[in-house]
């Protein structure tokens, strides 16, 4: 009878096992599961806005960029500190630094990055006179961010964030719009 016994508790605890092992992993492929991340642009402002043409070409301008994170996930994304590049016509004319920080699990997060813009690197690309002429400029701006995504303090993974930002200045008018996309990479 012992033999039996011990059968019978080895085939319960092999059982399980096998029960909890499935468990685990439909949770993590469906709770745990990493998800994009929602990112919500707030319109560009633009502060400092000052031009003219007389006597020499002159632009100057600040752009402040307000990135809303939504972490959906049920794990923490925390990242090194990074920096956010802005471009025009693929020339790059400002950067901002991203500091460091931890986006804890189902939560929100603004990130806020302010660029200052100078004619010098605007004025020598020869798109600028008949962008400037209709009175819309046209800037992107990118960052990758790396960091570690962490579920239930026992997953973690390292993971790469990208945003990408369309931003058009409307010149006469002074006021900035924009639309922005997000990429997550868990490696």
């Amino acid at each position: 009878m012992p033999r039996k016994g011990l059968i019978i508790f080895c085939a319960s605890a092999a059982i399980l096992i096998i029960i909890t092992a499935i468990i685990l992993v439909v949770l993590y492929f469906t709770i745990l599961k990493p998800r994009e991340p929602k990112i919500y642009a707030y319109p560009a402002t633009l502060k400092n806005f000052n031009w003219s043409f007389f006597p020499v070409p002159f632009l100057n301008f600040t752009l402040g960029i307000v990135i809303n994170i939504d972490n959906r996930n049920y794990g923490s994304f925390k990242y090194k500190d990074s920096t956010a590049y802005v471009r025009y016509h693929s020339d790059v004319i400002g950067d901002a630094p991203i500091t460091a920080a931890e986006i804890p699990a189902r939560s929100k997060y603004n990130v806020s990055l302010s660029v200052t813009v100078s004619a010098n690197e605007i004025l020598d690309n020869q798109n600028f006179s008949n962008d400037f002429l209709s009175g819309v400029l046209t800037f992107s701006s990118s960052s990758n961010v790396q960091g570690k995504a962490t579920a239930l303090k026992i997953f973690k993974k390292d993971a790469k964030s990208s945003t990408n930002c369309n931003i058009t200045v409307f010149i006469t008018a002074q006021q900035a719009q924009s639309d922005c996309k997000s990429k997550l990479v868990i490696k």
